[in-house]
Order: C-alpha cells, then structure tokens, then sequence
C-alpha cells in the first residue's frame, strides 16, 4: 500500500490525513475482497526500514495503528474476519502489543477471510529468524542439518501457516517489491496499478484481480503439463 504521502502533498495537505485517507481504502478493499472469495488477504502497514521516516510521521502512524486496533476489530469479528499481525511486534509499545494479543485472541476461531498485517516487518528478516531458529535446533542437538529442506524454512517462519502469495499487488506506479515476503512470493503473479493508496477502492481491486484470472501459471512446467493438470 503505497502513495498516502503523495496522495496528501497533491492536495495540500499533511502526511497524516493520507495516512488516515489510507485506511479508507483498507475498509474497502477488505470489504471487496472478502465479496470477491479471497481466502487470505495480507497487506503491508509499516515495513521494518519504515522507522527510518520522521519522528513526527512515525508518532502518527503508531498512534493510527493503536486507533485502528481499538476500533476495526470488532467490526472485522463480527464479519467473521480472522486477524494476524506479521512482524516484530517487540519493537512496539507495549500499548499495542496488548491490543494485537487481544486482536488475535478475539479473532482466531473466525473461519472467514484469514486478514493478515505486515507491520514492521521485512522479508530478509523473516528469513534470517527462521534459518537462525533453525540453526539452533542443529546446535542443540535436536535437528539433523541434512534435514533442513525448503519445508522445514517454510515452517520455520513468521508467515508459517500463511499459504503462498497468489497475486501481489503493489500501488502508486511503484515496481518493487520493498522486502515483502520475498519468501512467499516466489511464484505470485504481480500486479502493479499507477493509482495511490488512498485512491486505490473496490473497483481498483476488481480490476487487478480480473487481471490475475487472465494469467497462466505455469510453476516451472510447459504449457501442454498445465494443461493436463487443468483438465
């Protein structure tokens, strides 16, 4: 989710009404993908490399999050919606580490859409946690290193539980993938819309998904393979 700066300089205003513009577009884009059948919908809130922005930005991001916490989990509970926070959660106050624990614990038997937040997080982080997690079950003696395969990493992570990424969305006519679950979105089709964040709503999301149901995934085999296996 990208472009809540430039969405608000455009218009003459300061950085925290995009941001707070922002989280219209969450609601809606939420409320469209649940309609649309979308099993696990992850969106990227605050990257690990996000605390390098101004003090003053970073306050009002925090504060944004503690609000959207108190205020949106009960909406998504009662929409059946079951909420993950993906990241370092240490590095948060303990304020909203409380209200994330509280947020999962409501959520976590809801069998609806699986709404999954990326907040201070970053790929290469995820990464390094599972093979040091791994590495230390090799020195303690309770894991053979012949067995670390991709299955056992995969397992090993923050993510772990979260299927693959199927289509990767990424706004503002940005064409990176800033270090969002690299591990996860090693075969994701990728979309990329010139609109900003908080321009960015239902009918957005329709489009890039239409765009997905028009790809042909082929996962390393030819076309005549995909085909047999559609059939």
């Amino acid at each position: 989710m990208d472009g809540n700066n430039r969405w608000a300089k455009r218009r003459g205003l300061s950085g925290v009404r995009g941001h707070r513009a922002g989280v219209e577009s969450v609601r809606a884009v939420i409320q469209r993908a649940g309609e649309r059948g979308v099993g696990t919908l992850s969106l990227f809130a605050f990257s690990s490399e996000n605390w390098r922005r101004p003090a003053s930005e970073v306050n009002a991001l925090m504060e944004l999050f503690l609000m959207a916490l108190k205020r949106e989990v009960k909406k998504l509970h009662e929409r059946g919606i079951r909420l993950s926070i993906l990241g370092d959660r240490q590095g948060f106050s303990h304020a909203i580490q409380q209200r994330i624990a509280r947020a999962e614990a409501l959520t976590r038997n809801n069998a609806g859409m699986h709404l999954v937040i990326a907040a201070n997080y970053g790929g290469k982080w995820d990464i390094a946690c599972a093979a040091r997690q791994l590495a230390e079950q090799v020195a303690a003696g309770t894991l053979d290193a012949a067995d670390i395969d991709a299955d056992r990493l995969d397992q090993a992570m923050a993510h772990s539980g979260v299927p693959p990424v199927d289509l990767c969305v990424r706004t503002s006519g940005e064409q990176r993938l800033s270090n969002f679950m690299l591990w996860q979105l090693a075969y994701a089709e990728l979309h990329f819309s010139p609109l900003l964040w908080p321009d960015f709503g239902a009918d957005a999301l329709d489009a890039a998904l239409d765009d997905f149901a028009g790809r042909k995934r082929r996962f390393g085999m030819n076309d005549e393979q995909t085909e047999v296996q559609g059939a």
